[in-house]
């Protein structure tokens, strides 16, 4: 049953074609509500998220982006809604927060075993790509905040996922580094094709290599490229006028771009370069001066 899809509920199970959510779509989200001790979470929301895809949440503290992480992974089951996800759906996820014992000894390549086993090749291999070669017998305790991140991002890596969830992956991490952060996201999405949902309120770094994002404040406010999200009135209602008018998005050029499958493909002869949408897009704090 290659290529269908499951649509899961509380009360029901049943399959579902691509046509019904898209071509390409790895998991999707429709006019799902939760609730949690009578009050509402996340009210009537949507969201889908493709193969090759970069889908950003933004939004304030509480505004539900982590719930709604933790539902498309099937973690929180809605009150009411249906959540899609491509049958056999690989799932590699990085959680907001991890505190090691400082008391505990647990090396890296230990950290990235636990619950499974890996050969050290492997091991060597995907901590190299994520830029961390040389921590395999490092303490994770001793691990700056940059660095065991990027260490959870190995973990999640070892599954082949095709989907990654990454909630708030530049916690405690520098401007500096988190720059350097988002770029290894954008080229681990063009080297493994996978979907990626990152979560974030961080709005000056956060779109860089983004192609959809999406505004939530329990509910979806407004959703699209970069650029048509920054310019939405709902935005500016939300983040307020000031910080709203200091986010400028920039462009560079690509000399690449995905098919719709994902694939990494040479920019045609003559072809504008638009990239995916919001790839090449970066926020960046503008300085304006008024006179």
């Amino acid at each position: 049953m290659q290529g269908k899809l499951v649509a899961m509920t509380m009360v029901e199970e049943q399959e579902a074609g691509e046509e019904d959510v898209g071509v390409g779509a790895l998991v999707a989200v429709e006019d799902v509500v939760v609730d949690f001790a009578g009050d509402r979470v996340l009210d009537h929301v949507g969201l889908t998220v493709s193969v090759g895809e970069i889908v950003t949440l933004i939004g304030r503290n509480g505004s539900g982006k982590t719930t709604l992480a933790r539902t498309v992974l099937g973690l929180v089951k809605p009150k009411s809604g249906r959540v899609w996800r491509r049958r056999g759906l690989c799932i590699g996820y990085v959680p907001q927060a991890l505190a090691p014992d400082p008391i505990l000894p647990m090396t890296a390549s230990r950290f990235l075993t636990l619950g499974g086993t890996a050969d050290p090749e492997r091991l060597n291999d995907v901590l190299d790509e994520v830029g961390m070669p040389d921590v395999a017998d490092r303490q994770i305790v001793g691990l700056s905040g940059g660095e065991l991140r990027r260490v959870m991002l190995a973990r999640a890596l070892l599954r082949d996922p095709e989907l990654l969830v990454l909630d708030e992956p530049m916690s405690g991490i520098d401007v500096s580094g988190q720059v350097a952060l988002y770029k290894l996201i954008g080229e681990i999405r063009d080297r493994h094709r996978c979907g990626v949902l990152l979560i974030s309120h961080d709005l000056h770094l956060v779109m860089a290599e983004t192609d959809q994002v999406v505004c939530l404040d329990r509910h979806v406010c407004c959703r699209g490229t970069p650029e048509v999200v920054v310019a939405d009135p709902a935005f500016h209602t939300l983040f307020g006028p000031t910080l709203g008018d200091a986010v400028a998005i920039y462009r560079h050029e690509h000399d690449h771009r995905h098919t719709e499958a994902g694939a990494v493909a040479p920019l045609d002869e003559g072809r504008e370069d638009t990239g995916h949408p919001g790839s090449s897009a970066g926020v960046a704090a503008a300085e304006t001066s008024r006179s």
